[in-house]
């Protein structure tokens, strides 16, 4: 398939005789690799400092109540920065977001270092991890939209699935390696080693070359807002109303699915299991490190059969994730030694994670491939945004439930798998029709 590339900054103009016309069936080129590069390093960092602030707030209050709060404060910013990266994404260079967000979320750690122990522990914690997910709200929509201009279309699918792997292969190390460091040394190494990462992922992506076509506008900035945040939704309510319905989809399995692993898998390890402290912090990160493998696999997986998957069978992987779940809230009833518990939990949230992470990168290529180039990166924001706002109600409410279920914490995991799989089985009837 032939491109044909935009110009960088201080090329010739098309018609100078100099333009560029290039054949790129190849994924990965040298920018392509850059991107995938920096994620490594910077997922990584996100994987392990996410991982570590949560558990130090469980470790310090053993509260699941206060718990859920903070996490679901936390999403709020990451739902409300999706769009506002998604809106700026579309309008300024990519590289430069991803530079910036990275050298931003390596002097809010630096800050953090400076404050612990001189203001309230619960205060500099929430607002920390708000803004972290902040960052990230407006950080992935930059990501996401550079892939249509970096790879062909017949590549968007093996495309995501490669970013897809490399936030799971980030997310495996950066547990698994937190829970060791945090329960050996504690949190300030953690917070040191997440610094540098994501310095030198900084450095890293300065030297990506983005193609960028501005867009004139004489509105002001929130009336630029304004108008491409209803051209999004108009395209996705009348254009493409399918979208709108797998968007409805995931809320429903962020709400009873994903805010129950969220909130429930630090729970039940850390406060309900009968490790010691050490023990369960290791294990609580070798259980991330198995969520995180099932992403891999998943990602590989859809890379793999890209050609053969098909998004009229999507629903049938959400179905599977939701059997997944009871096996959990069986063990946590019948299962008398820990150690079996923890592992029926790790191989149940392995599974989920595989199908979740399938269906993800369906759900993403999708999209991508229904939308204009102009308007991919204010859709998908928009999307992310929607998807993401049942998280925080679905962590307050899971936080509450197994503080309430006190001794009984099998019926909020059984909860759990009840509903999703009554959401699975709508879901497939939706997909279906595509």
């Amino acid at each position: 398939m032939i491109r044909q590339k935009k110009l960088y900054a201080g090329e010739a103009p098309v018609g100078s005789g100099k333009e560029r016309v290039i054949m790129e069936k190849k994924l990965f080129t040298r920018d392509f690799t850059l991107v995938v590069a920096g994620q490594i390093i910077s997922l990584f960092g996100n994987a392990a400092i996410r991982f570590a602030l949560p558990l130090y707030l469980l470790n310090q209050t053993g509260s699941s109540a206060l718990y859920g709060t903070v996490m679901a404060g936390a999403f709020v910013p990451m739902i409300l920065f999706s769009p506002i990266g998604g809106l700026i994404a579309d309008r300024v260079n990519k590289r430069n977001i991803m530079v910036a967000l990275d050298f931003t979320t390596a002097g809010l750690l630096l800050v953090f270092m400076v404050l612990q122990g001189r203001i309230n522990l619960v205060f500099l914690l929430a607002l920390t991890l708000m803004l972290l997910y902040g960052i990230a709200g407006a950080y992935q929509p930059a990501v996401q939209a550079s892939i249509p201009v970096l790879a062909a279309q017949e590549n968007f699918m093996r495309a995501n699935a490669v970013i897809n792997v490399i936030s799971s292969f980030a997310s495996l190390l950066g547990p698994v390696l937190g829970g060791i460091l945090y329960s050996v040394y504690g949190l300030i190494p953690i917070l040191e080693v997440c610094i540098v990462c994501f310095v030198l992922s900084a450095v890293m992506e300065i030297f990506i070359r983005i193609p960028h076509g501005k867009q004139e506008s004489e509105d002001s900035i929130f009336g630029i807002m304004r108008k491409d945040f209803g051209e999004s939704i108009r395209f996705i309510r009348k254009e493409k109303p399918v979208i709108g319905s797998g968007l409805v989809v995931v809320c429903c399995v962020n709400l009873f699915l994903s805010a129950m692993i969220t909130v429930g898998l630090p729970y039940l390890i850390t406060e309900v299991l009968p490790f010691t402290a050490e023990q369960a912090n290791r294990l609580y990160g070798y259980a991330e490190g198995a969520l995180a493998a099932g992403g891999i696999v998943g990602g590989i997986g859809a890379g793999i059969l890209a050609d053969r998957l098909q998004i009229r069978k999507a629903g049938n992987l959400l179905i599977v994730g939701a059997l997944c779940v009871f096996p959990m809230g069986t063990a946590l009833l019948w299962v008398e030694s820990a150690m079996a518990v923890y592992f029926i939990m790790a191989v149940c949230c392995f599974a989920i994670m595989t199908v979740a992470s399938v269906f993800s990168v369906q759900i993403m290529a999708f999209v991508q491939t229904e939308t204009p180039q102009n308007l991919v990166g204010k859709v998908i924001s928009v999307c992310m945004m929607v998807s993401m706002c049942a998280q925080p109600l679905g962590n307050a409410l899971y936080g509450l439930l197994f503080e309430v279920c006190d001794g009984y914490e099998a019926v909020a995991v059984l909860f759990s798998g009840t509903v999703s799989l009554m959401v699975a089985a709508r879901a497939r009837k939706v997909f279906r029709r595509l």
